[in-house]
């Protein structure tokens, strides 16, 4: 596992608390990962989520995620796990405005550690959120203990693709992105095998790339005057902000940042 930048849950808090989080909101949609509905539903798929079931969302957000099974995949039941206290609230008042308040509740805690009972799911579900954790062996083997046996830990992350990234380059993307550390797709299924389960899907989804150019389009386009209304009309932190998304998106099409998808089972 690659270890980048000297940074804590504190800065991944400051992110989603203030307006660069709202700023990948304004980009990326209330489902806050590469690929929105179209990754959500193919993770459903691929991890065969079934009507009825209950579900845990480690690192939920704002529970878009949690939202999307209980309307599409008729889940019955969710818990999100997040630790920034203000985007807990949020997503308590976004589900309580949809009315899925009875069917989703939210759990303020490190996702390490989240005081949920032993096999207290069928499935335990991320989107492309695991990355921020700098503790990625404690989370899984966290998802690992919260599923039922037999059940099945889904999630997508941003990780390290096949071309390795220079040491200058994986130090500027943590400090950009508040990420310690990241993960491979190799590395996320020996960490998922370390703790008993076998990882039947653990692949790049080939969506990184083409979705970071939209979002860099937007941000250059349609949606200029809306993030800079975000960061108080300050043209200097959205040419700073310009740089980062360019430099991230070269490292999408070289292939060095990528979109996995990782479907696990628990053994019975």
């Amino acid at each position: 596992m690659r270890r980048l930048a000297d940074v804590s849950l504190r800065d991944v808090q400051a992110v989603y608390s203030g307006p660069e989080g709202r700023l990948w909101e304004l980009v990326m949609g209330e489902q806050i990962h590469i690929g929105g509905f179209e990754s959500s539903m193919d993770l459903a798929e691929r991890a065969k989520i079934r009507p009825g079931t209950t579900g845990i969302d480690l690192c939920c957000c704002l529970g878009a995620g949690m939202r999307f099974l209980t309307r599409f995949c008729r889940v019955d039941r969710m818990w999100g796990v997040d630790a920034t206290e203000g985007v807990v609230e949020l997503g308590r008042r976004r589900c309580a405005d949809e009315g899925l308040d009875g069917r989703i509740g939210f759990i303020l805690a490190d996702v390490t550690n989240s005081g949920l009972p032993d096999a207290s799911a069928d499935f335990v579900w991320g989107e492309d959120a695991w990355c921020y954790v700098a503790d990625k062996p404690a989370l899984i083997r966290e998802a690992v203990r919260l599923v039922r046996p037999g059940g099945t830990i889904a999630f997508t992350d941003w990780v390290e693709g096949p071309v390795r990234m220079a040491d200058a380059e994986a130090e500027r993307l943590g400090r950009f992105m508040k990420f310690a550390n990241i993960e491979s797709v190799d590395g996320y299924a020996a960490l998922l095998a370390a703790n008993g389960c076998e990882a039947v899907v653990a692949a790049d989804t080939g969506r990184f790339a083409p979705c970071v150019d939209l979002y860099v389009n937007m941000l250059t386009t349609q949606l200029t005057y809306d993030a800079l209304k975000i960061l108080g009309y300050d043209t200097a932190a959205m040419t700073a902000l310009g740089d980062e998304m360019a430099f991230m998106q070269r490292l999408a099409h070289e292939r060095k940042l990528i979109q996995g998808v990782f479907v696990a089972r628990k053994p019975v």
